[in-house]
């Protein structure tokens, strides 16, 4: 059985005014993420583990952010038709473990329902799906809260 594993990366700068989306779960916060869609860097970095394991090119690719297309759309789409692609091409995830790095806001809190909604887009069991945060004491962009980031993994087969 054929074992692939991907990395993705993903980071958005904060913006006053706009929802704040991470794992597919609005949080209650004075800001956002900027970005073409809902900004969600923790479902981009699914998204982009997942075309990587199978050798495909990032979310960019196929999202573009100049196609109209895109704009404002719930990340979770995007990772149901990463999904999709996959299966399309014989591949199925096994598991994804993400990192969100971010200062604010704490995330603890809502660790099970970012898994849930995962597991719901991308057909796994939200114990096959791990979720992780941690800040960056201060450092750079995201150290002062100007940014959050986001790392993931993702392990796919093909049966």
């Amino acid at each position: 059985m054929p074992l692939r594993i991907g990395h993705g990366y993903d980071i958005h700068r904060t913006q006053a005014g706009r929802p704040l989306v991470l794992g597919g779960v609005p949080f209650e916060s004075d800001f956002g993420l900027e970005g073409h869609s809902d900004a969600d860097c923790v479902t981009h970095a699914i998204c982009d583990a997942l075309l990587g394991a199978a050798g495909l090119p990032d979310i960019g690719v196929f999202f573009p952010n100049t196609d109209g297309t895109w704009k404002g759309i719930d990340s979770q789409v995007l990772l149901r038709r990463v999904v999709q692609v996959l299966r399309e091409g014989g591949w199925q995830p096994v598991n994804i473990d993400a990192t969100v790095i971010a200062e604010r806001p704490k995330i603890s809190a809502r660790v099970a329902d970012m898994k849930a909604a995962l597991a719901a887009s991308t057909g796994l069991p939200s114990s096959a799906i791990g979720i992780k945060a941690t800040t960056h004491e201060g450092v750079g962009e995201v150290g002062r809260g100007l940014a959050i980031a986001a790392h993931a993994v993702a392990l796919i087969e093909k049966p």
